[in-house]
């Protein structure tokens, strides 16, 4: 399994897999063709399907500036995974000399033709029922095995996550106004979390969740920089549930940053045995596994067992199995930032059942991580980020779903 930094990367929004990765890929490719009169560069599956709205060709034209690019959209999907891209490097005579197939697999991480990545293996294991017979045996919590293999620097990296997204709140509460892109969408954190203040009682609990987590995912939806836990689709679960929890309970940066690191374990494994893509596996790859890590960090902050942080995130992946990914308009705002806000929320209603039990439970969060995936593959891919169903189909023309409903 793989570092936690390849996990938590801080960057532009709005699309981890869309515009974080296809430009790191155009970023090495430019490094290997510093010859190159121009390039092509071919959009693949979902690449192609929701590229415009996830601001894909601007990222990769950016990134290969000052060459001229010029970008193919192909419907098509490469054998290995709905987001490939062809990276072509042409010379002045427009012959291509160079090429690159690439796929962005999810939170900005790439994946060669061969189905290797570039980076290398930290963990020696790969499931949560290992780290937790390793926990049993040797008496450390989750977090502590985090130092073990990746070294007491991961703590500085960590700290560093952690003031990111405390930065994309305090910005995303202070912003207003319309949300780029064409749905004329308003920013809603500013309100909410005024509103908040005023009340008292779980509407005070649930509206300051609510306001942290569309703070972070309006950031992101505006391009502005986020963390990706573990995607920028999902960026503002992990955040309105860790800074919720430092407040309500006053809690040290030093217990967040812990909670981060076994977090990212529980979405390292996801990462690992299934998907975060949701070109590939739908939205439950992407806020599931972010209302998994959530749940699984607010169970340790609660003073939860290793048991118990386990359950928690078998429960916050398992009741969003079959979420469909249908962004509307191809943007990561309708319905994506409120499945922020809501699963940051359904996250704490899971820590706090666990910690009611002894964490004791049937389904386990392998099993439930194993279901997702099979849930993953056989959800048509008009469902997995392709803007071609759910709600993105009634919302693709102005008055298409009343249309719909007469000819029916």
């Amino acid at each position: 399994m793989k570092s936690l930094r390849e996990l938590y990367r801080i960057g532009p929004g709005p699309s981890s897999s869309h515009t974080m990765g296809p430009s790191y890929a155009a970023e090495i490719f430019k490094s290997k063709t510093p010859g190159a009169a121009s390039y092509r560069v071919t959009l693949y599956g979902s690449l192609s399907a929701t590229g415009r709205g996830h601001l894909t060709d601007l990222s990769i034209i950016k990134t290969l500036h000052p060459a001229q690019s010029e970008i193919l959209w192909e419907r098509k999907e490469l054998p290995l995974h709905p987001n490939g891209m062809l990276f072509e490097a042409l010379d002045e005579a427009g012959r291509v000399f160079e090429s690159w197939t690439a796929y962005s697999i999810g939170g900005g991480a790439l994946m060669d033709s061969s189905g290797a990545s570039d980076t290398p293996e930290v963990y020696p294991f790969n499931s949560m029922a290992e780290l937790l017979e390793l926990c049993d045996r040797e008496g450390k919590t989750l977090w502590n095995y985090v130092e073990d293999y990746e070294g007491p620097g991961i703590w500085d990296y960590l700290r560093e996550i952690l003031d990111a997204m405390k930065s994309a709140i305090d910005r995303g509460l202070e912003k207003e106004g319309v949300l780029p892109g064409g749905l004329n969408l308003m920013r809603k954190a500013p309100t909410y979390y005024i509103k908040t203040t005023q009340a008292k009682g779980i509407i005070e609990k649930t509206g300051t969740m609510f306001s942290y987590a569309l703070a972070v995912s309006e950031e992101n939806a505006s391009g502005n920089v986020i963390v990706t836990a573990p995607t920028c689709g999902s960026s503002g679960v992990l955040p309105a549930v860790l800074f919720f929890l430092k407040e309500y309970y006053n809690l040290s940066d030093e217990k967040l940053i812990r909670a981060l690191a076994t977090a990212g374990l529980i979405g390292n494994f996801v990462k690992s045995n299934a998907s975060i893509s949701g070109a590939e596996v739908g939205c439950q790859g992407e806020v599931g596994t972010a209302c998994a890590m959530a749940a699984g960090a607010a169970a340790q902050l609660m003073g939860g067992t290793p048991h118990q942080i386990e359950y928690a995130a078998e429960m916050g992946m398992e009741h969003h199995l079959g979420l469909t990914c249908d962004p509307i308009m191809g943007l990561v705002q309708i319905p994506c930032i409120e499945r922020n806000a809501i699963a940051a929320v359904r996250a704490m209603d899971c820590a706090s059942y666990v910690l009611l039990s002894d964490g004791r439970h049937i389904i386990s969060f392998d099993e439930v991580v194993s279901t997702m995936a099979q849930t993953g593959r056989d959800m048509k891919r008009q469902y997995r980020e392709t803007s071609e169903g759910g709600l993105a189909f009634f919302h693709r023309i102005p008055g298409r779903k009343r249309k719909e409903k007469k000819r029916k």
